[in-house]
């Protein structure tokens, strides 16, 4: 379980730096462009580290004869688009949906496509039938996750539901992005490389959609002169570093539930040391938690 384990610490992560950019783009008035300077800043990092380790480098040279050679297809390196676009989803979506019912979408659609991914062998490795323990722990994190979310799941219409549509395609491209920079660590044979490669295409794609986002909704506020705001960027890299270590020992099903689990735990955490205005612990926080350990160890069951 020490891979589990892992990418529950990087769970925990992508939890404070959800609070950390939700706050950013809250102060901008802008996610995208919050997204943007997050993902910014941890390719600068990547790239400074990769600049001075030799090992890294030699990954990248490795990486890039895998490409050429064949063993490796130039679109497996894209898993950071799908980052991109959860993000750009979550701009989108979120005044419709509300942060519960989107999270609930995105988590519906990465464990459904994480027992396909798993099942096709897509990640690096061996292919893992879509045994009954695996179908119940994947079911049972989403129903944690419904219950985790319930009291604060909104929704201003019955047809804003459609747009949920957007945020569990994001999380079906969570499980895809999990597999391919699986591939990308093991081609490189380093767990700096798929990190960089990641952030790189997602800022690229984030650029992207900041153009767009710019040319609808002009120019977002100037960003605050706090530092805390800016460790978003780290925060990710735990994140990636973690789901590639991990992704070979787990496989992507467990791989997500755990990182659902450290997610939850992460916030539950953030809402008894730093809740937020209307927010704080709640029983349904604590039992979805639980709910997702249980998943974990359930979906873990060997046949």
């Amino acid at each position: 379980m020490a891979g589990a384990a892992l990418a529950a610490v990087g769970g925990v992560a992508l939890a404070v730096q959800g609070r950390v950019n939700g706050q950013l783009g809250h102060l901008m008035n802008d996610g995208v462009f919050a997204a943007l300077i997050s993902f910014g800043i941890g390719t600068v990092l990547l790239v400074a580290a990769v600049s001075v380790t030799p090992s890294a480098r030699a990954g990248l040279i490795r990486l890039r004869s895998s490409v050429r050679g064949g063993r490796l297809r130039p679109w497996q390196c894209l898993g950071g688009a799908c980052g991109a676009f959860l993000v750009t989803s979550q701009g989108f979506t979120v005044s419709i949906l509300g942060v519960a019912v989107f999270t609930v979408a995105v988590v519906a659609g990465q464990v459904v496509a994480s027992l396909a991914v798993d099942r096709a062998g897509l990640g690096p490795g061996a292919a893992e039938p879509i045994t009954p323990p695996r179908a119940l722990g994947a079911l049972l994190a989403v129903v944690a996750v419904i219950i985790a979310v319930s009291d604060h799941a909104a929704i201003g219409e019955a047809g804003g539901l459609w747009w949920a549509l957007l945020p569990a395609i994001a999380g079906l491209g969570l499980a895809w992005q999990t597999a391919v920079n699986g591939l990308v660590r093991v081609e490189s044979d380093n767990v700096v490389v798929p990190t960089l490669v990641n952030f790189s295409v997602g800022t690229g794609a984030l650029i992207l959609a900041a153009l767009v986002d710019l040319a609808i909704r002009g120019l977002p506020h100037a960003p605050p002169g706090v530092w805390w705001y800016y460790v978003g960027g780290p925060l990710g890299i735990v994140a990636i570093l973690t789901a590639v270590s991990a992704v070979k020992l787990t496989g992507v099903l467990l791989l997500g539930l755990s990182s659902v689990a450290g997610q939850l735990i992460g916030a539950v955490l953030l809402d008894l040391v730093v809740p937020t205005a209307g927010g704080g612990l709640s029983t349904t926080g604590l039992i979805g938690t639980a709910i997702t350990m249980v998943a974990v160890g359930v979906a873990a069951i060997r046949r």
